[in-house]
């Protein structure tokens, strides 16, 4: 995985936002609706996060959004990549932000939120229960996980990810897998699912918050909590 995501680093931007045209919409869209989502069920849940890791976090795009949306403090991100934390750094000097790779980074137990998206299809099955006892390891007593991923229950996700360079292998999860997954050593809080309706359906969209436990969405969120 650390290769693949290195020979795309210069053309991540490119290449997704090409596998999404289909929708309509580029990759901030999604990542601005996700961390919007995100906030909404932290608030309900009276949960104010001070500190995040973007677990999986490439070229470091999402970080900024995460820092502003939730009012973070300081945001670390993880990534294999070693050209893609390059990129992160040139793009995102910020004092809230930090990149560093995985592999250098010892989990302390002191963060707050953990985010990761559309990461674990990438990992090996196999390798999935040691990748969420890594976040588990990040996260302090009753931090908050979330965790989201594509659904291969939608048409237009199965689209999206065989038209995207670096999905080619990529396994995808059911939201049942994910759960059974996070069942050990995470309290699953809520199932959500987003992203129904592309651009050029854009007038149904205000009915997607009525939507969320549909599980035809696009991605979904598992929020849970560390126990």
């Amino acid at each position: 995985m650390t290769s693949r995501f290195d020979r795309y680093a210069q053309t991540y931007d490119e290449d997704l936002n090409q596998a999404l045209s289909i929708s309509g919409e580029d990759k901030r869209f999604f990542a601005e609706r996700r961390v919007a989502f995100l906030a909404q069920c932290l608030k309900k849940l009276g949960e104010s996060p001070l500190s995040a890791l973007d677990y999986g976090c490439g070229t470091g795009d999402t970080v900024p959004v995460l820092e502003r949306v939730l009012g973070l403090q300081s945001v670390l991100g993880l990534d294999v990549s070693a050209k893609s934390l390059d990129v992160a750094n040139r793009s995102h000097n910020h004092a809230a932000y930090k990149f560093a790779a995985l592999r250098d980074y010892s989990p302390e137990g002191n963060l707050d939120l953990v985010y990761t998206n559309g990461v674990f299809h990438h990992i090996a099955p196999e390798d999935r229960s040691i990748a969420l006892a890594y976040i588990h390891k990040c996260l302090r007593p009753r931090g908050i996980f979330a965790f989201w991923e594509n659904n291969p229950l939608n048409p237009g996700t199965r689209y999206v990810m065989s038209q995207c360079s670096f999905d080619h292998d990529a396994i995808p999860l059911r939201p049942a897998i994910a759960m059974r997954l996070l069942a050990d050593g995470f309290e699953i809080l809520s199932v959500n699912y987003l992203f129904f309706f592309p651009r050029f359906l854009s007038m149904f969209r205000r009915v997607e918050p009525y939507l969320t436990r549909v599980p035809l969405g696009a991605q979904y969120q598992i929020l849970c909590r560390k126990v």
